[in-house]
């Protein structure tokens, strides 16, 4: 599906005219119009950072439209139950349950099966070793005497494990990451995972464009709040 038929499918999404024709028109023009075909994310990059919003904030009444888009746009099936499974982290398990029921719908549509989407012949993703010791070890030493099970948690299950599985490449966990921490106004985690996403190839345009896209579907106030961090982040890095 390219854009003109992104945009043709429209009527899928729930028709505002009756209530407020101005909403329709931006999110015909504006929205589907110009914002989806913006230069530097994909359409795919753009599928993943709206469904991550989406099920972040338990907004499932679109999620069915996006999925469409995302399965349209490159996107496999595996790839939307990793992205389940990694949400359930930053965003909680209800929400991650709920998003369950919505994609279980969409697969049985298209006639997908889920089940063999749950292993992948590749191996883990690598680690630096020394770089997660460190950050254990100050985990640790700032929080361990607080709750010392949630960073050792933290360490074996979200970083040792959650990350490192090949259902998702390291550069599409970041993207995910970044929009469930800003559509859920977790600004202090922001800079660290800004700082991982430019690690992994995620480019300082694809970032600002990141950026751009979610304003419109976590809110111009959420956007602007993770504005000022990102910059922050870019203004320490020499690159």
């Amino acid at each position: 599906m390219d854009h003109a038929s992104l945009l043709s499918n429209a009527a899928a999404l729930p028709g505002a005219q009756d209530v407020s024709p101005s909403f329709e028109r931006y999110t015909t023009e504006v929205v589907l119009g110009d914002l989806w075909k913006r230069p530097h994310l994909s359409v795919r990059d753009r599928s993943v950072i709206t469904l991550s919003v989406l099920i972040a904030r338990n907004q499932s009444a679109d999620m069915p439209f996006y999925l469409n888009v995302a399965l349209d746009h490159g996107v496999t099936p595996g790839e939307i139950s990793a992205m389940v499974a990694h949400l359930a982290f930053y965003s909680g398990w209800a929400n991650a349950m709920a998003a369950v029921d919505v994609v279980r719908a969409v697969f049985h549509q298209r006639g997908m099966d889920a089940t063999p989407f749950a292993s992948i012949d590749a191996g883990p993703h690598p680690i630096d070793e020394q770089l997660e010791q460190r950050r254990h070890a100050a985990a640790m030493h700032k929080f361990g005497q607080v709750a010392p099970g949630l960073v050792q948690l933290t360490s074996d299950v979200l970083f040792q494990d959650v990350w490192r599985s090949p259902e998702l490449s390291l550069r599409d966990r970041c993207l995910i990451t970044i929009c469930s921490v800003i559509a859920t106004a977790q600004t202090a985690q922001l800079a660290f995972y800004v700082n991982r996403a430019l690690d992994h190839c995620v480019s300082r345009a694809e970032l600002s464009e990141l950026l751009t896209h979610i304003a419109f579907y976590s809110g111009w106030s959420s956007a602007y709040t993770a504005l000022a961090v990102v910059k922050d982040v870019f203004e320490s890095r020499p690159d």
